[in-house]
């Protein structure tokens, strides 16, 4: 058995059959690539491949393929050996919905019309490491309001921008939670990436979660940010950087590119927890480098080139 988080495990053994376990949500492309490079024994190498059919563009490769069979099955096929609580909830809360098509009826889905990003414009620019010279790393935070089992997830995104003004999404932490859980998760990744600040959304209690990551570390350095437009009008620039080539996902997040390429930005009543702190966070790092008007010179260090406020 291996791990898709650990591609080089695959390098070098012979193979003549591999099951490759929700393969939609790999994060990196390169532990396919080593799997089938080791698929060279026997008379028919063959491969497995179990997955929900998020339309990334793996799964859309593959299913193209004159030489790829596809079996389907819904979550309904499986409810002799499901609780009945859990198939009533999943037909209360999805049937109908475009989750519940992806999730339940296993539809691979296209495009949604409207959409500000496309898997085509995430998945033509990931990366599998980020650069060494990155000038400023920025962990985003959109706080859930509840914290209830069905309360929205806080959004946890960090992000990094580099000398060139590329920008590199680094990690998805988003978690349901209590305030002090998501806290002790937002100041894991700022000393983790060894971050500039930690962005939080000042619209809903933006002071209180600044006092409560100071109470938890009194060193971390926090920023908060506040919302006088639309999330559209914030979204719209964050979507132009991808359309132009210049944001990276580094690996794969499979749940922060759903919503990314599912919301629409008329749609009021939605407010994507990930997606959200995304935005907060790509946008900040651009309007950083924009104040700064500068572009890092090589070689130079994350202590200078950007005033962080």
């Amino acid at each position: 058995t291996y791990s898709a988080d650990e591609p080089d495990r695959l390098r070098g053994p012979n193979h003549d059959l591999a099951w490759a376990d929700e393969v939609a949500a790999w994060r990196y492309q390169e532990a396919w690539d080593q799997m089938m490079f080791g698929l060279r024994i026997g008379e028919a190498p063959r491969v497995v491949a179990t997955t929900t059919p998020r339309p990334n563009k793996l799964i859309r490769d593959l299913v193209s393929r004159d030489d790829c069979e596809v079996t389907r099955g819904s979550t309904w096929d499986n409810q002799a050996n499901l609780a009945p609580a859990f198939l009533d909830e999943m037909r209360r809360r999805y049937q109908g919905t475009r989750i519940g098509r992806q999730e339940l009826e296993a539809e691979l889905l296209t495009e949604v019309e409207g959409a500000l990003w496309s898997a085509g414009m995430i998945d033509d620019n990931r990366a599998s490491e980020p650069p060494a010279d990155m000038a400023a790393i920025y962990v985003a935070v959109d706080p859930a309001i509840t914290s209830t089992s069905s309360s929205d997830e806080t959004g946890i995104i960090t992000v990094g921008g580099d000398r060139t003004r590329n920008y590199w999404v680094l990690s998805d932490a988003s978690i349901r939670t209590t305030p002090d859980g998501w806290v002790k998760r937002a100041i894991a990744e700022y000393q983790e990436w060894s971050a500039d600040c930690i962005l939080v959304e000042a619209n809903q209690g933006g002071d209180a979660w600044a006092s409560m990551i100071h109470n938890v570390d009194p060193t971390v350095n926090t920023r908060k940010v506040h919302a006088s437009i639309s999330k559209r009008l914030r979204a719209e620039p964050v979507a132009a950087l991808y359309e132009q080539g210049r944001v990276h996902h580094v690996g794969m997040f499979a749940k922060l590119e759903d919503q990314l390429t599912t919301w629409l930005p008329f749609d009021k009543a939605s407010s994507p927890d990930r997606l959200d702190a995304l935005v907060w966070g790509i946008g900040e790092l651009q309007r950083a480098v924009k104040q700064a008007d500068v572009v890092v010179p090589f070689g130079a260090t994350r202590a200078s080139p950007w005033k962080i406020n």
